[in-house]
Formats: structure tokens, sequence, C-alpha cells
């Protein structure tokens, strides 16, 4: 499922994990960078310096066990932002994260 980044209307925050050596998940912002409250509905999660996987069914993901994404491949994820979870393939991953409404 695709969906269009034109197609959102406000950018929430950014996120950037650089410590996923065990399963992390997101820290969702509440406040909009011009001071309103919120909540974010969409995230655009890209990895970088390594790959890694994820999972969002309330399960931990690992090294080998999860969704693989791979380095520089957006994940459009509009599911439950505070049910996924990400770790490292192998070491050196950081994740980048866009959040909208």
């Amino acid at each position: 499922m695709t969906m269009n980044i034109k197609a959102v209307t406000t950018c929430f925050g950014y996120q950037q994990i650089t410590s996923l050596s065990s399963a992390s998940g997101l820290t969702i912002p509440v406040v909009t960078p011009d001071g309103l409250n919120g909540k974010p509905v969409f995230a655009l999660i890209v990895a970088e310096g390594a790959p890694v996987r994820w999972r969002d069914d309330n399960t931990a993901p690992t090294a080998s066990v999860g969704m693989p994404l791979a380095i520089g491949v957006p994940l459009q994820y509009d599911g439950d932002l505070n049910k996924i979870k990400f770790i490292e393939q192998s070491a050196s991953a950081k994740l980048n994260i866009s959040y909208y409404y």
C-alpha cells in the first residue's frame, strides 16, 4: 500500500533513533512544530546505516524475525504508531522518522 505524501497536510515532527540494538518503539510527538496539540496518524520511516526489522503485533522483533526494512527504502506506516517496534539486523542502524497528520 502506498500513500501519497502530498495528500498529507501537516508535518507533525521528526525523530531519529540511533540505538536499535534492542527492540525500540517510536517517541510519538503530541505537539506540532506550531505548538498545537494533536496526534500524528502517519509516519514515513527510513533506515540508514544498516537494515532493520519491525513488527506491529505487540511482539518485539529480533535481528532475524520481523518484517525487513532495507536501507533507504521508505516505510509509509499508517497503523497504530504505539505498537510498532524496530531492531537492527546488524550494528550501526539508525531510523529517520517524520510524523504527519
